[in-house]
């Protein structure tokens, strides 16, 4: 037995953890009532306010960024700086770096949800912020990674728990992630073009993108699964050999899957099936962490019944097991078919956020808080009525999703007995308004039970007293260890964090390195076409207010290989086509239609009054006006800046022509002006709606070229 007074006397930080806590409150009722407003948009136009910053374009991007990366993240950190120091034996290596890590944190948040809502985007989802946070999100989050780093280096605990492994996965791959992603070259000091194109761009992109939320949304979360679960049940983990299987399969299978999401696509064959293949293995790893945690409970079930926040962590458990279950089932082609671009992809994806990664965080919430000040949560009916309405809004809004996804398929699919498409794409857009109704319904009754936390938790803090320095003692790690008998082979790794770092980053970059290397060196990969030439100086300013508007959140531009995709759109879609496109625009959702084949689809008047009115020209449309673009002038000054960033990047314009560029731009405008003077619409040429028209009537003009070239 170990001596008393051989004992380290020290102290946990639990004020960074109150700070987390307060902040992961904040930002998710922030975040979700974001969600709530676009949700509504779909369904009362009404609500983009007429103005910029308050359309859908931009709203989105704001929701799933506070709710990934402020309401997730700072539930990530909440849970590692309070279970790593107990896990440790050791309080945070730096109070100074706990602070600046916090404090770095909401900079980001706010700094990301002003641009976002100011047009300021990169136009690539869960990766939309600009090159300068782009940086200070890398020196934010390399400061947390030498927090924790040093915080175990400095344990008094040899062995590393489970909860610890996927904080250094994370960690590490996250960094990854980023950077490779995040390459851009600036154009000025808050825009930036995408340094990969159309094809490379897209697999980086959901590489990018997919791991995201197997790194962020997941292997954090499994450690802080890893933790509260066996802690607040009071049971150790099932099985620890089945937690390693976990770990090390988990993350070196799940790099692979990102190709799943742009199957059908013009993305090579052999990586999309590398994409399949690695999405179907993963159901057993997946499962495997599910089962673990579910299992940790035999024999506690009378606990769950009684204990709310046991209550919110198992549903969240299966959550996960369910939306890992569904991934690798949509990664197969014939379910994908049907899945992509419809609301199937969002029914899945918020099964996942709101129940996994929702309903753990609100389960610690509510176990921490009362910990941390030293109190009773205030009141436990609350608690259990919050699980209960929030367990409702996740099926009212999980299945009309699903349902609306299925009708959307099967509409898009349906040719009549004579063999033309039986529904245009407005009618399965009006359709879909009841479900967006419901789905909105559902919505509001997780605020609300969010809402009811908040308020439980208020209560919660204002009868206890924080405990910001908590007490605690541990025997000093003695430098030499001592084996004492036969132990398993994992117990090597485990006492060693920089090799375990070391060995997670090299598994996870064997995938994305296999993926992504031959797509940039094979040129076979992309077949180049002679006739897709770089955009024009007002085409490319088009492009760029297109992104800036956040067109790419309802409109595809990839016209997949189906009967009835090349009916309604055109031709499929080829990978040669984007090579100029910084950043690819492929979407991911299709709200509205695709756009791949729209160019010289309509009259230069009917984008003009499309745009400043969408109900004049698609009635029933619920599609934003953007009536800023008939005010809004072309910022020429800065069109030699992007085509010196563009031949920077590889597209060929003539040396010097970012000298002249604007003379062009000119000469195009005031042709789009003309011919709309002819159908008695007047508009000065240097107007952004005039850029965004040349844009439009360019897009997959290109490849039309070279059949009519082909056919003569």
């Amino acid at each position: 037995m170990t001596n008393t007074a051989q004992l380290d006397k020290f102290f946990y930080d639990n004020k960074i953890v109150k700070w987390f806590a307060y902040a992961t409150i904040l930002w998710g009722l922030v975040g979700m009532l974001a969600g709530l407003l676009a949700a509504f948009q779909l369904v009362f136009p009404v609500l983009n306010l007429n103005t910029a910053a308050t359309t859908f374009g931009r709203v989105r991007p704001v929701h799933t960024n506070a709710v990934i990366f402020a309401f997730v993240g700072n539930g990530i950190f909440m849970g590692v700086y309070y279970s790593l120091q107990r896990l440790c034996k050791a309080r945070m290596f730096s109070d100074f770096l706990s602070k600046l890590h916090f404090w770095g944190w909401q900079l980001i948040i706010v700094l990301a949800a002003l641009t976002l809502l100011l047009g300021y985007t990169t136009g690539k989802e869960y990766a939309e912020l600009e090159w300068p946070i782009d940086i200070l999100i890398a020196l934010v989050w390399v400061t947390f990674g030498v927090n924790m780093f040093g915080t175990i280096i400095k344990r008094r605990e040899r062995h590393l728990y489970v909860a610890i492994w996927f904080y250094i996965a994370t960690f590490v791959t996250v960094a990854m992630l980023h950077i490779v992603n995040s390459w851009e070259i600036p154009f000025s000091m808050l825009k930036s073009y995408s340094w990969y194109a159309g094809v490379q761009d897209a697999l980086v992109q959901w590489w990018y993108g997919h791991n995201a939320v197997a790194f962020f949304l997941t292997t954090p979360y499994l450690g802080v699964m890893y933790y509260f679960l066996p802690k607040i049940a009071n049971r150790p983990v099932y099985s620890y050999r089945l937690s390693i299987i976990h770990f090390w399969a988990l993350i070196f299978i799940y790099i692979w899957a990102g190709p799943h999401h742009l199957l059908y696509t013009a993305l090579p064959d052999w990586a999309q099936s590398l994409g399949t293949v690695f999405s179907v293995m993963l159901i057993a790893p997946s499962w495997g962490g599910m089962l673990n945690g579910l299992l940790t409970l035999r024999g506690a079930w009378d606990k769950v019944r009684e204990d709310v926040v046991l209550k919110f962590l198992v549903v969240a458990v299966t959550a996960y097991g369910m939306a890992t279950f569904e991934g690798p089932m949509l990664s197969l082609k014939n379910v994908n078919a049907i899945s992509h671009f419809t609301d199937w992809t969002i029914a899945h994806v918020h099964v996942g956020a709101l129940g996994w990664n929702g309903f753990m965080t609100f389960g610690v919430l509510y176990w921490l808080i009362p910990k941390i000040f030293k109190t009773n949560l205030y009141s436990t009916k609350m608690a259990n009525w919050h699980f209960w309405i929030g367990t409702l809004g996740i099926v009212f809004y999980a299945v009309p999703m699903y349902w609306a996804g299925f009708m959307q398929s099967l509409a898009w699919k349906e040719f009549t007995p004579e063999g033309q498409l039986k529904y245009q794409f407005m009618e399965t857009v009006t359709q879909m308004r009841p479900f967006y109704m419901m789905r909105g319904i559902g919505g509001t009754l997780y605020l609300l039970g969010a809402v009811m936390m908040t308020y439980n938790l208020i209560r919660t803090v204002r009868m206890g007293k924080a405990v910001n320095d908590e007490a605690a003692e541990a025997a000093p790690l003695t430098k030499e260890y001592v084996d004492h008998g036969s132990h398993h082979w994992h117990r090597w790794i485990e006492r060693r964090p920089v090799q375990m770092m070391v060995l997670s980053l090299v598994l996870v970059a064997i995938g994305g390195a296999i993926e992504i290397i031959p797509t940039f060196l094979v040129k076979s990969n992309i077949p180049t076409i002679s006739s897709v030439k770089p955009y024009t100086p007002l085409e490319l300013q088009g492009r760029d207010i297109y992104v800036r508007e956040g067109c790419y959140t309802c409109h595809s531009q990839m016209v997949r290989p189906f009967r009835s995709e090349v009916a309604r759109y055109g031709e499929y879609s080829k990978a040669g086509e984007f090579v100029y496109d910084h950043p690819f625009q492929w979407g991911s959702k299709r709200t509205g239609p695709d756009l791949a084949r729209v160019g010289g689809k309509y009259p230069d008047s009917w984008h003009f009054n499309h745009m400043y009115e969408p109900s004049s020209m698609s009635p029933g449309s619920i599609m934003p006006s953007y009536p800023w673009l008939f005010e809004n002038e072309i910022d020429m000054a800065i069109t030699p800046a992007k085509i010196r960033a563009m031949q920077t990047l590889g597209v060929p314009y003539e040396k010097g022509y970012d000298m002249k560029a604007n003379d062009d731009l000119k000469k195009q405008a005031e042709q789009i002006v003309a011919g709309l003077s002819k159908d008695n619409i007047q508009v000065k040429s240097n107007k952004e709606i005039v850029a965004l028209i040349a844009y439009l009537q360019r897009i997959g003009r290109d490849i039309k070229l070279e059949q009519k070239t082909a056919s003569n």
